[in-house]
């Protein structure tokens, strides 16, 4: 992603569904006026996906999500119509692909059962109306008809702009924030990651200031400020190292915390605390993380978190891992999820699944605070976002 670049993650998340043949990839090319998806005249073209993150006027920066017929008949539908579900999870706003010729059927009416719970903002748009009409928003992907209505129809369904903050709210124009980083093996080559690329976004939007350094020079970094910074925020893996050298004075907290914050589930996440103390043998616990990337011998949730699991409970747990778009539909058998900070899931989608976990009674918590929790400074850690 370059550093101009609006993050997926943040970005307003718009899914295409209906039924195979429905021209849902004719209408997603008509609206993006781009080739985005395949079209053909054989059914099931669309087996997978197909995102794209782009400006989609008048809304901004979007992903546009071209999903497989929600009634696919061939053997791989049940996989198909999952990938759908997945999609469903994450999209802020769901445009219904009808053929206008056939009407509304039975997968119709399952997937508006579908947005409908799940409190998604949905609109129908009838399609091929060049051959027949509806009564509804018709469009028709083969002539143009009804595109530029249906753009401005997506756009009022569009949800209200995030007032949350990563960590603007907590300081004040002109406040010193340290941002401790390490740079090791799971680094990534030649950039930072993205919570650390929003927090210093964050802060200068706050008219604050901030200063990036590893952790073998925080303690040169802190000698060479003449005011003490307002907030030292650091890599959840290097919290201990970290703690041991920054003043009990200054507050101290983590990028993983202050994601979980930002994403709104930092409450349950602390709650999920007292589950982890409790663990006994045999307990399963999934780890989940939002993101995919190739695993370093030093993965933090294939296998930090596990060798502190271990040390921290004295228990032989059962440790199941998921990550990217995965994440278990049945949490039964589950006693605990720990929970990246989620940088790479929308709003949409964190909420989504804590709301899963949460009506199955699965305690949650998060690598920021399982992690402090280890290293004994929970406490400390969460004082610089809740206060004392």
């Amino acid at each position: 992603m370059s550093l101009n670049a609006t993050p997926s993650s943040e970005r307003v998340h718009i899914g295409f569904f209906g039924r195979t043949n429905a021209g849902k990839s004719s209408v997603v090319n008509a609206v993006t006026n781009q080739a985005l998806s395949i079209v053909s005249e054989v059914s099931g073209t669309t087996t997978d996906p197909v995102s794209k993150a782009m400006e989609l006027l008048p809304l901004g920066p979007v992903v546009i999500i071209d999903t497989p017929g929600f009634d696919d008949e061939t053997e791989l539908a049940e996989l198909r119509m999952e990938k759908a579900r997945q999609v469903i999870a994450k999209c802020h706003i769901a445009v219904l692909v009808v053929d206008a010729t056939i009407g509304l059927g039975n997968a119709d009416e399952e997937l508006i059962r579908i947005f409908t719970q799940k409190n998604i903002n949905y609109i129908i748009a009838y399609n091929k109306c060049d051959l027949a009409r509806a009564d509804g928003l018709c469009v028709s992907a083969l002539t143009g008809e009804g595109i530029e209505e249906l753009k401005e129809a997506i756009a009022r369904l569009s949800p209200e702009e995030k007032t949350r903050k990563i960590v603007a709210d907590l300081i004040s124009a002109g406040d010193i924030v340290v941002l401790v980083t390490p740079i090791d093996e799971s680094a990534p080559k030649g950039r930072i990651i993205l919570p650390q690329q929003q927090t210093i976004r964050d802060i200068l939007d706050a008219d604050a200031m901030c200063c990036v350094c590893k952790e073998t020079e925080l303690k040169k970094t802190l000698e060479n400020i003449a005011t003490p910074p307002k907030m030292v925020i650091c890599d959840s893996q290097v919290f201990k190292e970290v703690a041991s050298i920054v003043p009990q004075s200054i507050p101290l907290t983590s990028f993983s915390i202050l994601m979980a914050r930002y994403k709104g589930f930092l409450d349950m996440a602390v709650g999920g605390i007292e589950a982890m103390k409790s663990l006994s043998d045999g307990d399963t616990v999934l780890i989940a993380e939002g993101c995919t990337h190739h695993r370093q011998c030093q993965d933090i949730g294939t296998v930090k978190i596990p060798k502190g699991l271990k040390k921290y409970t004295g228990k032989t747990l059962n440790i199941k891992t998921v990550s990217g778009t995965e994440f278990y539909e049945d949490l039964s058998g589950v006693s605990l999820v720990i929970h990246c900070g989620g940088c790479m899931l929308n709003d949409k989608e964190m909420k989504n699944r804590m709301e899963k976990a949460k009506s199955q009674n699965v305690p949650v918590t998060n690598y920021g605070i399982a992690l402090a929790e280890f290293s004994g400074i929970l406490k400390r850690s969460l004082e610089a976002v809740y206060g004392k």
